[in-house]
């Protein structure tokens, strides 16, 4: 096996190691949701959503596998691009996961793949059109994410009004399966095929594939499965860090708020990955669970938090730029040769720290909910209160409603 060859091995491993950190830091994505409602228990969690992760290959095409491979034009897309963008993305991914920030993968292999080809050839090396339609969706994700959170958590607060609340939470909670599924059938869907788009720009520059007549990439099946596979067990590790951030520290969560957030996340998700955007799942959930708890009285949004993150999501972009743009630099700068050993040990590096890590990382137990963070006994209905995870009243409208509600039930029993 030649030395090109050797590279390209390398480059495919590191992709797939890219691939990895984005299951385990979009864990959360999934997850937290139904951690933070005690709908599965964490480890239970990370089975379910990996396995949608992969089934996801039964139902979702390649559009954003091309957005994601044409963001650097074909004459400019070597080796040392992707290596250089591959570092920049997961150096973020793992300064982000230990912060416990919710950042977008998508976005920091956008950024890398754009401060790599500014270095490799200014602005000639990018392709405009697929930079710009995946800026549009760092705003676009969000902000779809909170507007359908919203609107979900209103209807059903509507629809639930006069609902009985022991059977509501019972019912809710088999819904939160199906919702997480759909959440983590979009993750899979979008996420994995950003690391296909690389691998296949990468096979198309080095010779081993050809773009199709209208210049779309080519996606073979074994790219695909390694693809789905990577995020599928990168799902599989847990982002523990992550999940208390999303689950909890946004807003407070019931089964009915969670299949609202995730549903809606889920639906614009989807839309997004039919138009070829490489969206962020996590800006989209974190979008829907603030949109929830916007519009639920019960429960209020913790804005200070919401806020970091956004400030974390501006960053995001430019930072992972800005390292693989100085990876460029350091790695063309050196012999070939030379530079084939030192993006070796560089990837044995980034490996090493990946067990390091995880082995140091909060652990599946470290975020199951206490026994005190929710309430054992049944919650009244109406204004949002069947999702109030608190021990207090959740606003004095609520207080002062279910006050009334119980004077009318001492005049007038009757079962709930």
């Amino acid at each position: 096996m030649d030395l090109a060859l050797w590279t390209l091995v390398g480059l495919i491993a590191l992709a797939l190691l890219f691939d990895y950190t984005n299951g385990f830091h979009d864990a959360a994505n999934s997850i937290a949701t139904v951690v933070a409602t005690r709908v599965l228990k964490p480890r239970w969690a990370v089975v379910w959503a990996a396995g949608w992760n992969l089934v996801a290959f039964f139902f979702v095409g390649t559009a954003v596998a091309n957005t994601v491979g044409q963001t650097v034009q074909v004459e400019f897309f070597g080796p040392a691009v992707v290596f250089s963008a591959l570092l920049g993305a997961i150096i973020w991914n793992f300064t982000s996961w230990h912060l416990g920030l919710p950042t977008s993968s998508s976005h920091a292999l956008v950024g890398g793949l754009v401060g790599a080809g500014l270095a490799a050839g200014g602005l000639a090396a990018i392709k405009g059109e697929s930079v710009q339609k995946t800026a549009l969706f760092i705003v676009v994700s969000p902000v779809a994410g909170l507007l359908l959170g919203g609107v979900a958590m209103t209807l059903l607060r509507l629809a639930l009004r006069r609902a009985d609340v022991p059977a509501t939470e019972k019912r809710f909670r088999v819904l939160q399966l199906a919702s997480s599924a759909a959440v983590s059938l979009a993750h899979g869907g979008n996420d994995a095929q950003k690391t296909m788009g690389v691998i296949a720009a990468l096979l198309v520059s080095t010779g081993y594939l050809t773009t199709g007549d209208d210049g779309t990439l080519p996606i073979p099946l074994w790219v695909v499965l390694i693809a789905y596979a990577a995020i599928a067990a990168g799902t599989l590790s847990g982002g523990w860090r992550i999940v208390r951030t999303m689950g909890s520290n946004i807003t407070h969560l019931r089964p009915v708020s969670g299949f609202a957030a995730e549903t809606a996340a889920a639906v614009a998700i989807f839309g997004s990955t039919a138009l070829g955007a490489p969206v962020s799942t996590t800006h989209t959930v974190a979008g829907a669970i603030t949109g929830v708890g916007a519009t639920n009285r019960g429960a209020a949004v913790h804005w200070r938090v919401f806020g970091r993150l956004t400030i974390a999501w501006v960053v995001t972009m430019p930072a992972a730029a800005l390292v693989a743009a100085f990876s460029f630099f350091l790695t063309t700068a050196l012999p070939h040769p030379l530079s084939a050993v030192v993006m070796t040990l560089l990837l044995l590096v980034l490996v090493a720290g990946l067990v390091i890590a995880l082995r140091s990382a909060p652990k599946a137990a470290d975020v199951q909910p206490d026994p005190d963070e929710e309430m054992q006994v049944p919650l009244r209905t109406g204004a949002g209160s069947i999702i109030d995870a608190r021990r207090v009243p959740a606003s004095p409208e609520v207080q002062q409603r279910d006050v009334a509600g119980d004077r009318q039930l001492m005049r007038n029993p009757q079962p709930l």
